[in-house]
């Protein structure tokens, strides 16, 4: 960890990157909104509320928001890292897009999430930039 981390520190950053410290909180209240939201799709989808292929690209969503992490700082491979975000934020976009007309609170409850991914595509994409010259 130490090693990812030192690794990390390395790595040629904008002005305007957040602090290190910042992250752990930020994503503690996003994930804590998504368990709440994407639960919630599951479960009408088990009461069978909602149609199940509502959820493909929740799952999506999830299965890339996850694999940040190890492919950043595992692999730490800025490129691949920057290509799985923006999946994160494509499929994000497509939930909410699909879950709108049906339950609209859980549409509006991924707001902060998709800020925020929003803000760490233009992040990653802006690290991978100025450290591949």
């Amino acid at each position: 960890m130490n090693n990812t981390y030192s690794w990390y520190q390395t790595l040629i950053k904008p002005s305007w990157a957040p602090p290190a410290w910042l992250f752990g909180p930020v994503w503690t209240f996003l994930y804590i909104l998504i368990v709440i939201s994407f639960g919630a799709v599951f479960i009408k989808i088990y009461q069978k509320k909602l149609k199940p292929k509502i959820a493909f690209p929740f799952v999506l969503n999830l299965v890339f928001n996850f694999a940040f992490t190890p492919i950043q700082f595992g692999l730490k491979n800025n490129a691949l890292a920057a290509l799985d975000v923006i999946l994160v934020l494509a499929t994000l976009i497509w939930s909410i897009a699909v879950i709108y007309k049906k339950e609209k609170w859980i549409a509006y409850m991924q707001v902060p999430y998709l800020l925020w991914v929003s803000f760490a595509t233009v992040l990653q994409l802006t690290i991978t930039y100025l450290n591949v010259l």
